[in-house]
Order: C-alpha cells, then sequence, then structure tokens
C-alpha cells in the first residue's frame, strides 16, 4: 500500500485513472526529464554552444533504464539539490567531455517548469477527450428525454413542470464551455521555458533568445519570450479551469444522486452486479459514482486555490509557491481526469425513470401550473396585483385544502375554460429550441475544433 490512500492498490482508482497516472508517475517524470535535456543539448549543438558529439552523447545515454534511479534518489537527499542526483547519474554513463554538456547553463526550473507544462499538455489531452465523449453522452440524453415531463424544483420544492431533456442539455451546455475554455487557453499555456539562472539567459549571452526558440521547439512547446520563473498565471489558470470541470461534473453528481432518493426515484445510477451498497443494509442502492463527484470537485478546488496562491512570488526565484505546486499540480489534474471520466460513466449507464417522472409531475396536481395560470391572469390584472391576487387565494386553499382551480374559480379570478386552458398548456416548444441549440453547438464544436487537444489548433 501506498504511504498515501490516493496511491494505494485498493483506493487509487478514486483519485486518478490510469493514463495520468502514467503522468504523473516516477518513471514518467524521469523519462521527460530526460528528454527536456536532450532536447536541450540538441538545441544547443545546433547553434554551436556545445559539440555536436556530445548532444549525440546525451540523446544516446539519457534513457531511464541506463540510469540507477535508486542512486539517483540517494544523490538528490544527499546534496539536498533537486536534480543534482540525475545529472551526476547521466554523467556517469557519459565520456568525461560529453559529461560537462549535461544540463549545461541551465537550471532546476528550467527542467521542471518544462516538465509540468509538458505534463499539463498530456493530461489536458486526457480532459479533452473525455469532456468530447461527456459532451456527446449528455446532447444524447437531452433528445431521448426531450418531452419527458419531470418537476422543475427551486429552493428543493416542486416548482412546475419541465422535462428532463432541458436539464440535460443544461449540463451539455456547460461541458461545451469547458470545451472551449480549453481551447481558448492552450495558446496561453502549452509555453516552454529557459531562463536560466535569473531569466537573463546570462550564460549564453546574445544567443539566448534563439537557443530557447529552438528548445522549445524541438519539445513541441511555444516560445515565450519573456520568462516566466516567478510568472504562475498560466498554471494557476489552468488549475482554476479544471476546479470549474470538477464542479460540473459535481453539479451533475449532485442531481443523480438527490434524484435518486427514494421518495423521489427519478434517476438512478446502473451499479454493477458485484457492488455492495452497505454491508449491513443491503438493501441499499448507493450513489457511488455522482456521490465521488462532489468530493474530487472539493479536492480539486483547494488545490487550485493552492496554485492560484502561487501566483505571488518574490523577484526571480521563490520556493515557497514553486514547490507547492510540485503537489498541487498533479492532484489537480489526476482528479481531474478523473472526475471526468467517472461522469461520463454515470451519464452512459444513467437510469432514468420517465414513470417516476410523470408521477412526480402528477402528485404536484395543478398548483404546478401556478406559472401558467398567473400569465393569463396577469394580461387581465397586471401582474403584480395577479401575484398578489393568487398568492392571497392559494393561501387560504392550502389551508382548507382546496384545489388551485377550485380556488381560482371560486375568487372570480378566471372563468373554468380560462383555467382549464391556462393549465393545460404544456408546450415544449422552448425546451426543444435550447436542446437543439445545445446539440447543435457540440456538433460544432467536435467537428471543427480536432480530436487532439494539443496538436488541433
Amino acid at each position: 500500500m501506498g504511504s498515501r490512500l490516493s496511491d494505494s492498490a485498493s483506493y487509487a482508482h478514486l483519485w486518478g485513472t490510469p493514463e495520468a497516472r502514467a503522468v504523473f508517475d516516477d518513471d514518467a517524470r524521469l523519462a521527460s526529464w530526460l528528454r527536456i535535456l536532450v532536447a536541450l543539448a540538441a538545441a544547443q549543438a545546433e547553434l554551436g554552444i556545445i559539440p555536436a558529439s556530445s548532444a549525440k552523447a546525451i540523446a544516446a545515454n539519457a534513457r531511464a533504464e541506463r540510469l540507477d534511479t535508486d542512486a539517483i534518489a540517494e544523490e538528490t537527499r544527499r546534496t539536498s539539490h533537486s536534480t543534482l542526483g540525475l545529472i551526476h547519474a547521466l554523467q556517469q554513463t557519459l565520456p568525461p567531455d560529453a559529461a560537462e554538456h549535461v544540463y549545461y547553463g541551465a537550471t532546476v526550473q528550467d527542467l521542471t517548469d518544462n516538465w509540468t507544462v509538458l505534463a499539463l499538455r498530456d493530461t489536458g489531452s486526457l480532459i479533452w477527450t473525455d469532456l468530447r465523449r461527456l459532451a456527446v453522452g449528455l446532447v444524447t440524453l437531452a433528445d431521448q428525454h426531450r418531452t419527458t415531463l419531470m418537476p422543475a424544483r427551486t429552493h428543493g420544492q416542486p416548482g412546475a413542470p419541465m422535462t428532463f431533456g432541458l436539464k440535460a442539455a443544461s449540463w451539455a451546455d456547460e461541458v461545451t464551455r469547458h470545451i472551449e475554455r480549453l481551447d481558448e487557453g492552450r495558446a496561453r499555456w502549452l509555453v516552454g521555458q529557459l531562463g536560466g539562472a535569473v531569466g537573463t539567459l546570462g550564460f549564453f549571452g546574445e544567443v539566448g533568445p534563439a537557443l530557447r526558440a529552438r528548445f522549445c521547439a524541438r519539445l513541441g512547446l511555444a516560445d515565450p519570450h519573456v520568462p516566466w520563473l516567478t510568472c504562475r498565471d498560466r498554471l494557476a489558470e489552468f488549475a482554476n479551469v479544471l476546479a470549474m470541470i470538477t464542479s460540473t461534473m459535481a453539479r451533475i453528481g449532485n442531481e443523480v444522486l438527490e434524484l435518486q432518493r427514494p421518495e423521489i426515484g427519478e434517476l438512478r445510477e446502473v451499479a454493477d452486479p458485484d457492488t455492495v451498497g452497505s454491508i449491513t443494509m443491503p438493501h441499499k442502492r448507493n450513489p457511488e459514482r455522482s456521490e465521488h463527484l462532489d468530493t474530487l470537485a472539493r479536492l480539486t478546488r483547494a488545490n487550485a486555490s493552492v496554485l492560484t496562491e502561487s501566483m505571488v512570488q518574490l523577484h526571480e526565484r521563490d520556493g515557497r509557491g514553486w514547490k507547492a505546486e510540485w503537489i498541487a499540480f498533479p492532484e489537480v489534474c489526476l482528479l481531474t481526469c478523473t472526475s471526468v471520466r467517472m461522469a461520463c460513466e454515470l451519464i452512459e449507464r444513467l437510469d432514468v425513470d420517465a414513470t417516476r417522472m410523470a408521477s412526480n409531475v402528477a402528485d404536484g396536481g395543478d398548483l404546478l401550473a401556478s406559472e401558467r395560470v398567473l400569465a393569463r391572469l396577469s394580461a387581465r390584472l397586471g401582474k403584480h396585483r395577479a401575484q398578489a391576487e393568487l398568492q392571497r387565494v392559494l393561501g387560504e386553499a392550502q389551508r382548507h385544502g382546496r384545489s388551485l382551480p377550485d380556488a381560482v374559480k371560486a375568487a372570480g379570478l378566471l372563468t373554468a375554460d380560462e383555467l382549464a386552458d391556462a393549465i393545460g398548456d404544456t408546450s415544449l416548444a422552448v425546451s426543444e429550441h435550447a436542446i437543439d441549440h445545445v446539440s447543435s453547438r457540440v456538433h460544432h464544436l467536435l467537428t471543427t475544433l480536432g480530436d487532439e487537444w494539443a496538436t488541433s489548433r
């Protein structure tokens, strides 16, 4: 079992997907760091800063299987330096002349910031793919239930009839905005780093900007042109977009959790046959996925807050906020990947009880038509006078157990025909228009933005 519950063999699946963990585990990080060192040496060789033979030797030996990872860890602890263990381990695999050109003129942050951006790119791509999948699942659900009536609820109480399709469309609409945010943000976020000691690239002199451009290009990242050693807004922005994404997943999850309550019974998670709801109450069918989406969102928001705090840094390097990112950034990525994947599974296997929804509308009786009755009466009395009259009449009716039609007719506010027309008005045109609009938006986004987030623009 790992040192954290989120790393344990039993519980890790709740806090990260296999694909996301493969981005952040020790082997992946080491491989990425080595790739960055190879790119740096190659760019330096192209500009004549180091010999081509050194760059070639570094490329040939910068492989995780050739390095003693235990020795790297021990050297890191001994020197209390973040990357010196890696430097020494790689140097030991090289001829003496090439060994001098490992990590030539770079600093720790040049390595770790580029690794962070590469990890951002990889996890952003995972989230992009699953958000697209979720958007399709939601508009499919919305279309399937475009005429499925259910009670809309405000402040936890039945308000007026709506369709479940409109509810699902509102979820899909929010997801499309997250897809747009990822699309708009990637040009800002996928930016490399090469600043040297204090951002001036003083080690390289006038050739520094050209080196940075070539280095970033080799990593598939944009040239920032300006060092961002203590400018952490890019990471904070990305993290807060992820916090918003997981909050949307929690909104969906909380709705499923609430509507799965037996006294409402309109939605149900489809549980796997081996799933056990309770070891003491065998009848229970717990909403495991929808409940966990809220947990994931809380943790993501907390870690995004840490990354926002990291924007406040001193001078040209500040280890306090920068090193806090080493913990918080992987967490927001792992949690978000898990959240969106879990939401996909929830929606694709959601059991919608249209019969129970209709029954709940019927149980609400004619009171659920009060908005339409108010609209009809407002044309005669004016909106505010009509509202005051209905409030008074319906208050008395509820105290005496009378129905809305009886109370309104007894008060002489509307005729029987007018009242029947208002109560029977269940036009779905507005809801269907909204569903069609969202479906069109999703189709447009999926066909114009491309499948691959990091390379689609």
